[in-house]
């Protein structure tokens, strides 16, 4: 609710009484009048992801949520190693046959990996939306946590002879900065061949957008991809259409691999499922996205 502004003629008029009433009029020790505000306050817009960013920083249930999906991937470790046909990665991805060759699990960075909600929160306090330099400024300062419980889990696989790929979009000029926070939280870095970035060339694959198909295919020309994990649904399969129903269409297609062979993390903030729901379409105005997606919501009659 808005503050009262006082006007001024009214100000004037409570000045004036005030200068005209005697001090022995008030009441022994009675306390003095309280002074006028002298400006009214500025409402604080609202923004649609400060709850988002909230909950991943101040709540008990964010680690809670992460920590157990972690765990329960690392219980599946073992028997993904020693099933000889178990592949993460779907069939129009995997070129060549995974018999042979070294295992791996694929992971995103970015809300699967590292936490950026700090990055978040600063724009939620200065009003701002994401765009590259306040993103890549961050990015550098390499001050991002590690999720909870990945790095235990990420130390495991490690331990069982698992290469962890880091398949990020994060730009490739981004990789130094990447890997130097990635090894700051406790990460397993088998060396720079393992981040693969947005920009990543790959042989005979032309990537459409921030699409990761052809960077999956390069991974599992290298490996056998026990897991994928991310934040996204574009982490674990290609969107070839980013609508509801595309994206409805192709979770009811994999659905059984949740759990399995692919562990989605938790990620309020962003994510390619907003956009789905204004046609993709960024240039609108903040207030017209907005509009469709109070639209778009399902409301109890």
């Amino acid at each position: 609710m808005s503050p009262r502004v006082l006007t001024l003629s009214v100000l004037a008029c409570a000045v004036a009484l005030g200068a005209c009433k005697r001090a022995d009029t008030l009441a022994p020790h009675a306390p003095a009048p309280a002074a006028a505000p002298t400006a009214a306050k500025t409402a604080t817009p609202a923004d649609d992801n400060l709850n988002a960013v909230l909950w991943m920083q101040a709540s008990a249930e964010y680690p809670a949520v992460t920590t157990t999906i972690y765990r329960a991937a690392a219980d599946k470790l073992d028997v993904a190693l020693k099933e000889k046909h178990w592949d993460a990665l779907v069939t129009g991805e995997r070129g060549n046959p995974a018999t042979g060759l070294p295992p791996a699990v694929i992971m995103d960075v970015d809300e699967t990996v590292l936490d950026n909600s700090p990055y978040q929160a600063r724009l939620v306090r200065g009003g701002k939306e994401y765009d590259e330099v306040t993103w890549d400024g961050w990015v550098a300062e390499k001050k991002a946590k590690a999720v909870p419980g990945v790095v235990e889990f990420a130390r495991a696989a490690a331990a069982k002879g698992v290469t962890i790929v880091y398949l990020s979009n994060r730009a490739v000029h981004l990789k130094d900065a990447t890997i130097a926070n990635l090894k700051a939280v406790g990460m397993p870095v088998k060396d720079d061949s393992v981040f693969l970035g947005l920009g990543t060339v790959v042989e005979g694959c032309e990537q459409s957008g921030s699409e990761k198909d052809c960077r999956r295919r390069l991974a599992g020309q290298q490996y056998r991809v026990l897991m994928q994990f991310g934040d996204q649904l574009g982490d674990f399969v290609q969107i070839p259409a980013n609508t509801r129903e595309g994206r409805a269409g192709l979770l009811g297609e994999y659905g059984d691999w949740f759990g399995e062979r692919w562990y989605m993390l938790p990620n309020p903030t962003y994510g390619s499922w907003e956009p789905a729901v204004f046609n993709n379409d960024w240039a609108q105005p903040r207030d017209s996205r907005r509009d469709a997606k109070r639209a778009a919501l399902d409301v109890a009659p």
